[in-house]
């Protein structure tokens, strides 16, 4: 049986399958052989012919490409080498197994809106890149001002490993420098500043509204400045209007749609002054309402996006009742609040209970319908209650909070004393089922808030995370910071102390 056909060889790579066609480069898979037997995947970009006749940019390109191949960060793309070979121009670059943000974003629909901590997670990985670029120095401690003029969803690369890296750092400014810009990067206007698009001069601030319209379209599903024509895209970008995020998603707190509107300010010195001011602002919203996400979750959700898409292609043309059953399979990060409340007697040398724990339920069902809370478990003294924070983990927090006063003023009006926790966390809800994976019990929010209860017991008040406190107005008291692994801890509060 023959095989496929043989790898092209060039110099001393071979170039395994053409990725892409750009309007800088042609971009392929390629292998490296070394000795005893060593390979190595790289990705080379050809430079296009009619580029590599402009002497401007290949001068500009050289320039930059020994500058960004001293960029070694983990969240960007290393290139290993700048080279001609006959009268071809080409880079090799290090291989990221995955997608790009722009195809992720696409097949991501299939499971519905983008989690908002992902999203979170991802640009808070792009900035990283940026503030560790934007900062660099030359042999002589100069300041070499790297902007990298191109930040878009298809040079954010998304392994299957869950890392994040920004790539085509050299290519792209060098592209944008060479007086045939317009040709060479055409296309990327909805993601440009308006300073760009408009001639004047660039930095560390251009790259960051473009980052926030890749953020805008992450987390709304919208593009925010595309139109269908290149003339009206570009006064959309001039104009630097920006439709209200929570408008378009509910789930967007106020202090998220503030971050981004400040991000697309339209004049630079009303935005972030540099990436790491715009990571810290970042970094605090996903502590204050709970984003939690990690690399690994970020794998396993592209996992998801890959078997649905894979699913659907197989399926071909599948009917409209069966859509939500294979939804259902995959379930992306969803932020909630847990509240675990238990009634107990008093000592009987106090008093007797004035009802039983029957009747105290159906009070607590009817406070907790009223808060919005869905009880995910009930016995007799005892609810697990749940809010997903469709509105915002803040309005989530207010409910909860609310709940457990509420709660907590009936239990000691009918002669019991009231345990409760109240953790905010994120779980990933399968919606055939409306809950999590086995063993959800005893993992994340709803352990911790269970824990919680048991700690308030020996204290009679409210207990709520660090995280819990920073949303809610009511006064907090802090009552301890407690260990959970290594040196990792988590400060308690309790509630109207």
């Amino acid at each position: 049986m023959s095989g496929g056909p043989e790898p092209e060889v060039f110099g001393e790579y071979e170039l395994l399958e053409k990725i892409a066609t750009g309007g800088m480069a042609e971009v392929y898979r390629a292998r490296k052989h070394g000795a005893a037997g060593f390979e190595k995947i790289v990705v080379i970009k050809k430079i296009l012919p009619e580029l590599a006749r402009d002497e401007e940019f290949l001068q500009l390109f050289q320039d930059e490409a020994r500058i960004t191949s001293r960029l070694m960060h983990v969240n960007i793309v290393q290139v290993f080498d700048y080279s001609r070979l006959g009268e071809e121009y080409f880079i090799a670059m290090e291989y990221v197994h995955g997608l790009d943000l722009a195809r992720l974003l696409l097949r991501a629909r299939n499971l519905g809106s983008f989690p908002i901590p992902l999203a979170l997670l991802i640009c808070a990985e792009v900035l990283k890149a940026l503030v560790f670029a934007h900062s660099r120095t030359g042999e002589d401690g100069a300041h070499l001002g790297l902007v990298h003029c191109d930040i878009s969803p298809q040079n954010i690369l998304v392994s299957y490993a869950g890392e994040v890296k920004l790539t085509d750092f050299g290519i792209s400014r060098a592209a944008f420098q060479a007086s045939n810009q317009h040709q060479v990067i055409r296309g990327k206007y909805a993601y440009m500043a308006p300073e760009q698009i408009e001639g004047r001069a660039v930095d560390a601030r251009t790259d960051l509204f473009s980052l926030a319209i890749v953020l805008y379209e992450a987390l709304t599903g919208k593009r925010l400045f595309k139109a269908r024509t290149r003339e009206k895209t570009l006064a959309r970008v001039r104009r630097a209007e920006v439709p209200s995020p929570r408008a378009a998603r509910g789930e967007i707190s106020e202090d998220l749609e503030g971050f981004l509107l400040r991000s697309l300010a339209r004049r630079p010195e009303e935005r972030f002054q540099s990436a790491e001011e715009m990571l810290e602002a970042l970094t605090a919203i996903r502590v204050r309402e709970g984003h939690r996400a990690s690399n690994n979750d970020l794998a396993a959700y592209l996992k998801d996006v890959v078997d649905s898409a894979q699913v659907a292609e197989a399926r071909g043309g599948e009917d409209e009742d069966e859509r939500p059953a294979r939804q259902g399979r995959v379930a992306p990060p969803s932020a909630l609040v847990c509240l675990a409340v238990e009634a107990s007697p008093p000592p009987r040398s106090i008093a007797a209970p004035r009802t039983s724990l029957a009747h105290l339920g159906r009070e607590w069902a009817t406070i907790v319908h009223e808060a919005g809370g869905d009880v995910w478990e009930r016995t007799d003294g005892s609810l697990l209650i749940v809010w997903i924070a469709r509105g915002g983990l803040r309005d989530s927090l207010s409910r909860a909070v609310a709940a457990a006063d509420a709660l907590q003023k009936a239990t000691l009006a009918a002669g019991y004393r009231l345990s409760a926790g109240v953790a905010p966390g994120v779980a990933r809800i399968a919606p055939e089922t409306g809950r999590p994976a086995d063993g959800w019990e005893l993992a994340g929010p709803f352990y911790l808030a269970r824990w919680m209860m048991n700690l308030s017991a020996h204290r009679g008040r409210v207990l709520v995370t660090e995280v819990g406190a920073n949303q809610v107005r009511q006064r907090t008291s802090l009552l301890g910071r407690i260990p959970i692994q290594g040196n990792r801890y988590i400060n308690l509060y309790e509630l109207g102390a």
